[in-house]
């Protein structure tokens, strides 16, 4: 950190004597064919292309094939596997669609399938008229509804046990393939004797309104699972173990998306007391979990048993979304740049990071003065927020990518974190937008005639335990807020940023997408545009 920071003046010398002239120089004078474009119209377009490159059809058929004949072949990932017959089970937010799919691909060979899927998600998808993600009504595949907002209950409970079961009798000559997708944690609760589900709901519950990351939640919750570390693929032991593998996770780490039903643990339970101790929980966990936590019994590296019967392949994840919504902004006409797909951490912070980036970029584009302590602190923010693949420089070079003085589309994925403070409704993508409005309203002065949206979205199209996948603002908002009498910090306060925009211009600023059948975590768009060039 030190030895970065003593580089800032190189980078600001170098970085912003070229690459800020540049943003004014090329972007100033040609836009004027972008300032009849609806900001809040472009942004609902680009998030929605970006959930469209990863819904279960495509990507299932882009992964997943069946030779015919008289010795039929699956085919996954470049990879074969034999069989004498065929199971599915799954879990996820996504899961729905994409045991649909791999049905109508494996047709007969298909022997029987079970899968976990969030409550209500059936009857939204059919009124959303999306059949092509629903079952036929002869179909194999059992579908057990359970996790009412997102946490495990006794629905989910069921479905885990019978999954568990139907893996445990499978021999050799059988392949399961696992179909997981995000939410597939609250899906396969199974929680290690004599931990009960509801003792199991108070960890996870108290660890996430502490803050606690989705890494750290993933660790504790397979410590005290049967089925998760692993627990799946041994069940199934000696089937082969096929999955398909939507990630929601930062990274893409198998271990942690849907806490690694078919992936050896990295972690033993000796890691999950400094977790609950780190936020001051291990005192107030019941006996039954300190008991299996102070034990060997939880999955750990030396007792896994031996995964050569597994194969995980990945076909989704935040990456392959943003390439296309960058791929869509650029056909709107905007210089699109992917800052990062690992934005993670405080949701504070990360807005204070977009308020401040935009701010920075919209200064320079108006051609103020040169504010080189402003842009040292943007730096250093970089620095402290240490966000994969977005570098110290990052936030002076990013202007580079401009061409023939076009309009700039900046996009960004991950997932971030709320602590929660009040007891108002909404979701980490609706607080993040409330948030950057409120930094923009402070940062008036600085944005000079610029035209900015700023976006955030989930794209399992629901935001915390909301309809709406989550929110859009311009810098405008919080006058315009004031004008209605809402007064944005007091909803920030209450982690209430849904109620807020509910009842804003009659709810005009949310995204409303539906359940979107597919979760490959939050997208992020910010549009910057010069306003003097029309």
């Amino acid at each position: 950190m030190a030895f970065a920071l003593r580089n800032l003046d190189n980078i600001i010398q170098v970085s912003m004597k070229r690459t800020w002239k540049a943003l004014l120089t090329h972007t100033k004078t040609s836009i004027s064919s972008h300032y009849s474009m609806s900001l809040p119209e472009h942004g609902k377009q680009i998030f929605s292309r970006a959930v469209q490159a990863v819904l279960p059809d495509a990507i299932m058929r882009k992964n997943l094939n069946l030779t015919h004949g008289a010795s039929p072949r699956l085919l996954v990932g470049g990879k074969e596997f034999s069989f004498e017959k065929l199971y599915i089970v799954g879990f996820g937010k996504a899961v729905l669609g994409m045991a649909a799919t791999a049905e109508e691909i494996l047709g007969d060979h298909l022997i029987q399938g079970i899968i976990s899927i969030p409550l209500g998600i059936q009857e939204c998808l059919r009124k959303a008229g999306k059949r092509e993600m629903l079952l036929k009504s002869d179909s194999r595949i059992k579908v057990m509804e359970g996790a009412r907002n997102n946490l495990p209950d006794d629905a989910a409970l069921q479905a885990a046990r019978e999954i568990h079961k139907l893996s445990q009798r499978l021999t050799k000559d059988d392949v399961l393939l696992v179909l997981i997708s995000g939410g597939g944690s609250a899906l396969l609760p199974s929680p290690i004797p004599p931990i009960t589900l509801t003792e199991k709901q108070m960890v996870t519950r108290l660890l996430a309104s502490r803050g606690a990351t989705i890494q750290e939640l993933n660790t504790v919750r397979k410590a005290l699972s049967l089925l998760k570390g692993g627990g799946l693929a041994r069940a199934a032991y000696p089937a082969q173990v096929v999955s398909l593998i939507l990630s929601d996770v930062i990274g893409d780490p198998l271990d942690i998306i849907a806490s690694g039903p078919t992936i050896p643990s990295p972690h033993s339970v000796r890691d999950c007391p400094l977790v609950l101790t780190k936020y001051n929980l291990w005192d107030d966990m019941p006996s039954s979990v300190q008991t299996v936590l102070q034990s060997d019994s939880g999955p750990s590296l030396e007792n896994t048993l031996e995964f050569s019967h597994v194969s995980n392949t990945v076909i989704g994840s935040n990456s392959l979304a943003l390439a296309e919504a960058r791929n869509y902004a650029e056909e709107l006409g905007y210089d699109p740049v992917v800052l990062s797909t690992g934005v993670g951490g405080d949701v504070g912070s990360i807005s204070h990071f977009y308020s401040q980036l935009i701010s920075r970029i919209c200064s320079h584009l108006a051609g103020t003065e040169a504010n080189p302590k402003a842009d040292q602190e943007l730096l250093e923010l970089v620095a402290h927020l240490n966000i994969p693949g977005l570098s110290l420089a990052d936030c002076f070079s990013v202007v580079k990518c401009l061409k023939d003085r076009r309009a700039l589309c900046l996009l960004a994925g991950g997932e971030t974190t709320v602590k929660l403070q009040g007891k108002g409704k909404g979701g980490r993508n609706q607080e993040m937008v409330l948030r950057v409005a409120l930094e923009l309203h402070k940062e008036c002065d600085n944005l000079g005639p610029c035209d900015v949206l700023f976006l955030s979205g989930g794209t399992d199209g629901q935001d915390g335990p909301t309809e709406a996948a989550g929110a859009f603002c311009k810098p405008g908002l919080v006058g315009q807020a004031e004008q209605e009498h809402l007064d944005v910090q007091r909803f920030l306060r209450r982690n209430d940023s849904y109620t807020f925009f509910r009842r804003f211009k009659q709810g005009q600023n949310l995204l409303l997408t539906g359940l979107t059948g597919t979760n490959v975590m939050d997208v992020q768009v910010a549009l910057i545009r010069s306003s003097e060039s029309s």
